[in-house]
């Protein structure tokens, strides 16, 4: 099996690559198969968010590029900054990890939390695109959605 063990500050060619959702690549210790069908087990320091194209390398010198892998995602698309600020306001108070762009903001799906933004008067897509969260004002673990770096 090949153990990567470090993260790359710098972009540098791949000898493989391994898709991951959000939900492994916010794991510092994850058995996982390359694209190429090869084993591999991640052993980072703990804290960190893969994101699509981080590059990481192995004991052996073996490169590896993430990439995020298509997931369901609830998009909410809106030209009006008070009814999508509405929406952040209520999705955050729900601890519900977003993926804020310019007039978008997406979402794992979840058919409740849909319903709520039909509700607020949006329309919202279902899309399977690769999903990559705002990792919070305190660099936040955005799987639980808590932000362990300040006290309630």
């Amino acid at each position: 099996m090949i153990n990567l063990i470090k993260k790359l500050s710098t972009k540098t060619a791949e000898n493989a690559t391994l898709t991951l959702p959000l939900a492994s690549r916010v794991k510092s210790r994850l058995r996982a198969v390359l694209d190429d069908g090869r084993d591999v087990g991640l052993f980072l320091e703990r804290g960190q968010v893969l994101q699509n194209g981080d590059v990481l390398a192995s004991e052996d010198g073996i490169i590896v590029k993430i990439i995020a892998a298509n997931e369901s995602v609830s998009t909410v698309s809106c030209d009006d900054a008070w009814l999508m600020a509405r929406a952040c306001y209520h999705l955050g108070n729900r601890h519900v990890a977003l993926q804020i762009n310019p007039g978008r903001i997406q979402y794992l799906h979840d058919h409740v939390l849909d319903d709520m933004l039909v509700g607020l008067g949006l329309a919202v897509r279902v899309e399977n695109v690769p999903f990559e969260p705002e990792a919070g004002a305190y660099g936040s673990n955005i799987s639980s959605g808590h932000d362990h770096g300040h006290h309630h």
